[in-house]
């Protein structure tokens, strides 16, 4: 078999379709062991490629204490293990990240004890 150019591997690339292009590239990472970066396939919108990319990493965002500042403040120390004083300068300084990178559960967890408290807050 010829050696092929970047050029009529990138050609040959463009004839598959994305499902085809994904198994390939399962296939080269068993082989080869390798962990391939995360590639950009334009696929239609809303399609299978959205639904296959599920976040698993959130950010509680606190973005406004509320009327009950105090109640948010032991809320934020609660789930963050803060002192009196980082915690409140948390509050602050809204918006602010309380948690990052946590689990699904725990960042849900987080934002329903803050707004039971009386905060406003968001997920990203």
């Amino acid at each position: 078999m010829a050696k092929l150019t970047n050029d009529e591997l990138i050609a040959a690339f463009k004839e598959l379709t994305i499902i085809e292009l994904s198994e390939f590239v399962t296939l080269f990472e068993e082989t080869f062991e390798v962990t391939a970066a995360a590639v950009a396939v334009a696929g239609p919108a809303g399609g299978a490629a959205d639904d296959a990319a599920e976040q698993t990493e959130f950010d509680v965002i606190l973005e406004a204490a509320g009327d009950k500042k105090i109640a948010v403040i032991k809320e934020v120390r609660a789930i963050t293990s803060l002192g009196l004083k980082e915690a409140k300068e948390v509050v602050d300084s809204a918006p602010k990240a309380v948690l990052e990178g946590a689990t699904k559960e725990a960042a849900e967890k987080a934002k329903e004890a803050l707004e039971a408290a009386g905060a406003t807050v968001t997920l990203k």
